[in-house]
């Protein structure tokens, strides 16, 4: 057993703040918060917190790790006006020459990066068309490597090799989906990589791809992750293909239930969304993505029941990701304040608790051990009432001191337990040679 001694106990939801209390630690589960836990379990071993601040770990809810080794990216990449276009000339681009090698450094740069970050999960969204029969197990071994929790899937999409393509997809899917499976019966390694059954975007699946996600959400009991209305030209194209709601295409095969999982829905229709929530559906929000994106702005993010934070690819700062989210809200007048955005962050543990079959999100016995630990000197009360107003205006992720995974302290004191320094040296002689690619490759 280990013991988290005089921490300073946060919950987002419902919101809560605990002085000078201790955290009783045994396998992957908190068994006990409450004071003076070392005099209780004599025989455990204690871990002075000296007061630091102690919270649920934090959840990036949609993210795309083969990107992780597109920053500063000097491929030429041709002037980009819009949303499509950037597809088409960076990241359909990219995604097209990630092979084992790229894939793998980018996944484990990412998974450390998050990490460090005070990000304890991930539900990651993949594309590698040129590389897609094994590629959401090489990822999952970068998850694994790190100590990292998440979800990952395999975008399904036609967009470059018509029905082989959108078949080989949605076998990956499976096929991963089958080998969680598996790993958890045999039980040899820590649970700590679920799946999702992925889809690009409604523009670039035809309603035969669709039958066959539908297929595979049933077969496999997963939930389907897949962008939608991230830009106007998938509603558009929707309603002049197949003259229906992005949404409302997708009930039609069976593909909306409560461990769905829609990116970004800056353009769903009322319809879209009533359904959503019927279903008891997550909208994912990417603030900072769509800003860069130039895409727009979500201005129904309170229509919501279930609405959860992610950065698509932006990194895993979902400290940033708040204020970001937060600040661009208001600065397009929305209503909501620190505290929704403090919720939203903590909805991505309901995700886990949905598709991980445990409890996760809460400082209480019987919860999962993911936990974020910060350095905070408060120059204001900490209370339950601001903590959103800490979280918008105060904490960061430089704030982060440790981060403990099922249990595991795998980043403590700011140091993993193995040496980055290598993995990082390996991972720019490796972009470099994806960039390359890049230029050769149409």
């Amino acid at each position: 057993m280990l013991i988290l001694k005089n921490v300073t106990a946060v919950q987002f939801s419902p919101a809560q703040v605990q002085h000078n209390v201790d955290i009783a630690i045994e396998g992957s589960e908190i068994v006990n918060v409450g004071p003076g836990l070392a005099t209780d379990y004599p025989q455990a071993t204690v871990k002075e917190m000296h007061g630091r601040i102690v919270m649920p770990g934090m959840v990036c809810a949609h993210n795309h790790f083969y990107s992780g080794l597109s920053r500063g990216i000097m491929a030429q990449i041709p002037p980009s006006p819009d949303f499509i276009s950037t597809l088409k000339n960076l990241w359909w681009r990219l995604d097209r020459v990630l092979d084992e090698e790229s894939l793998y450094y980018s996944g484990l740069i990412c998974s450390l990066e998050a990490i460090k970050s005070g990000c304890t999960s991930v539900i990651d969204h993949h594309a590698s068309p040129h590389y897609i029969a094994g590629s959401l197990s090489t990822l999952r071994n970068a998850f694994l490597k790190a100590g990292l929790r998440g979800m990952t899937c395999f975008e399904t999409t036609d967009r470059n090799g018509g029905m082989e393509e959108l078949e080989a997809g949605v076998e990956e899917n499976v096929n991963f989906a089958r080998l969680i499976d598996n790993a958890r019966s045999a039980g040899k390694e820590r649970y700590l990589v679920e799946a999702h059954i992925g889809a690009h975007a409604p523009f670039t699946v035809p309603d035969a791809g669709l039958a066959m996600l539908s297929g595979a959400v049933k077969s496999t009991g997963r939930g389907l992750h897949i962008h939608a209305a991230e830009d106007r030209y998938d509603v558009s194209y929707s309603h002049d293909k197949y003259g229906k709601d992005l949404l409302v295409r997708l009930a039609e095969f069976d593909l909306l239930n409560s461990k769905t999982l829609i990116a970004h829905g800056l353009y769903l229709s009322k319809e879209d969304i009533r359904l959503l929530n019927e279903k008891d559906g997550f909208l994912v929000h990417n603030a900072r993505s769509n800003m860069n994106n130039h895409v727009g702005y979500n201005h129904q993010l309170a229509e919501y029941h279930n609405l959860a934070l992610g950065t698509d690819g932006i990194g895993s700062d979902m400290f940033e990701e708040l204020k970001f989210a937060f600040f661009k809200h208001r600065d397009a007048g929305g209503p909501l304040w620190p505290d929704s955005f403090t919720r939203y962050l903590w909805s991505g543990n309901e995700l886990l608790v949905r598709n991980f079959n445990a409890k996760f999100g809460s400082l209480a016995a019987g919860y999962k051990a993911d936990l974020t630990i910060c350095d905070y000197l408060s120059p204001t009360p900490l209370q339950a009432e601001n903590i959103g107003g800490h979280l918008a205006f105060g904490l960061g992720s430089s704030s982060v001191h440790s981060v403990m995974i099922d249990g595991v302290m795998v980043y403590e004191d700011r140091e993993f337990a193995f040496d980055c320094e290598p993995i990082y040296a390996e991972a720019r002689k490796v972009a470099a040679k994806m960039w390359r690619r890049m230029d050769s490759t149409k």
